[in-house]
């Protein structure tokens, strides 16, 4: 596969030739750049961009999304949850996925084993989330949450360094 191959050491870690992350960039800087665009600027055929965006979306390696400021669509309350469990961590990291608040979950090393990023209409339904649905998890030892009063900053443009 073009501009994609699997490192020996790690099955999951996919190794990207410069072409594919240049193309990840231009992406990164506007996802609804043309592909007539972005094969200009590295030297393919529009088709040989599309092939390999194809493979990088199919390989799991990149994503293309709308990103909303959630405010603006009626979800004037987030936070980040730190979660302790006691014993396996995956049952509860697999339960958080599944809510449909929660739109980030992290395992973690230091003072809490899992971090979760819920985005909830307002006070309520983040009280509820809180103590009807995350604490009462089996091995939810303990949370600490983190309501967000203002977002500094929230970019995906960060590159393939």
């Amino acid at each position: 596969m073009a501009g994609v191959t699997r490192s020996p050491n790690n099955h999951h870690e996919a190794r990207l030739d410069d072409v594919s992350k240049a193309i990840i960039e231009h992406l990164q800087e506007d996802g609804r750049q043309s592909y007539a665009t972005i094969a200009k600027s590295v030297g393919l055929s529009e088709a040989a961009v599309r092939q390999r965006v194809q493979r990088l979306l199919d390989s799991g390696v990149m994503q293309i999304v709308a990103v909303t400021d959630p405010l603006q669509v009626g979800f004037r309350r987030q936070a980040m949850i730190g979660i302790r469990v006691d014993g396996d961590l995956t049952a509860v990291g697999d339960a958080l996925t599944e809510m449909p608040e929660v739109d980030y979950v992290v395992t973690t090393a230091g003072s809490f084993d899992l971090l979760a990023e819920v985005v909830c209409e307002d006070d309520d339904q983040l009280l509820e989330l809180l103590t009807k649905r995350v604490r009462t998890l089996p091995g939810v030892q303990s949370t600490e949450t983190f309501v967000y009063l203002k977002l500094n900053k929230q970019h995906y443009n960060w590159g393939t360094r």
